[in-house]
Protein backbone atom coordinates (compact mmCIF):
# COMPACT_ATOMS: atom_id res chain seq x y z
CA UNK A 1 0.00 0.00 0.00
CA UNK A 2 1.37 3.41 -1.01
CA UNK A 3 1.84 6.05 1.68
CA UNK A 4 0.88 9.65 1.10
CA UNK A 5 3.02 12.60 2.14
CA UNK A 6 2.46 16.32 2.27
CA UNK A 7 4.88 18.12 -0.04
CA UNK A 8 5.41 21.88 0.00
CA UNK A 9 6.62 23.31 -3.32
CA UNK A 10 8.13 26.76 -3.67
CA UNK A 11 10.11 28.58 -6.32
CA UNK A 12 13.41 30.10 -5.22
CA UNK A 13 14.94 33.40 -6.31
CA UNK A 14 16.92 31.67 -9.08
CA UNK A 15 13.79 30.10 -10.62
CA UNK A 16 14.34 26.56 -9.28
CA UNK A 17 11.45 24.62 -7.79
CA UNK A 18 12.11 23.37 -4.26
CA UNK A 19 10.12 20.69 -2.41
CA UNK A 20 9.98 19.77 1.25
CA UNK A 21 8.31 16.61 2.57
CA UNK A 22 6.55 17.73 5.75
CA UNK A 23 6.41 14.32 7.47
CA UNK A 24 10.10 13.56 6.81
CA UNK A 25 12.33 16.21 8.46
CA UNK A 26 15.29 17.13 6.27
CA UNK A 27 13.80 15.48 3.18
CA UNK A 28 13.92 18.08 0.42
CA UNK A 29 15.19 18.53 -3.12
CA UNK A 30 15.06 20.86 -6.10
CA UNK A 31 14.48 20.78 -9.85
CA UNK A 32 14.37 23.11 -12.82
CA UNK A 33 10.86 21.94 -13.84
CA UNK A 34 7.87 20.63 -11.91
CA UNK A 35 8.22 17.23 -13.61
CA UNK A 36 11.88 17.00 -12.63
CA UNK A 37 11.03 18.13 -9.10
CA UNK A 38 8.35 15.43 -8.71
CA UNK A 39 10.76 12.72 -9.89
CA UNK A 40 13.50 13.98 -7.57
CA UNK A 41 11.07 14.25 -4.65
CA UNK A 42 10.09 10.59 -5.09
CA UNK A 43 13.79 9.67 -5.18
CA UNK A 44 14.46 11.75 -2.05
CA UNK A 45 11.63 10.00 -0.17
CA UNK A 46 12.95 6.58 -1.20
CA UNK A 47 16.47 7.50 -0.12
CA UNK A 48 15.20 8.91 3.20
CA UNK A 49 13.29 5.70 3.89
CA UNK A 50 16.09 3.44 2.65
CA UNK A 51 14.02 1.99 -0.19
CA UNK A 52 15.85 1.01 -3.36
Amino acid sequence: MARKYTVIIERDEDGWYVSEVVELPGCHTQGQTIDQLIDRTREAIQAYLGIS
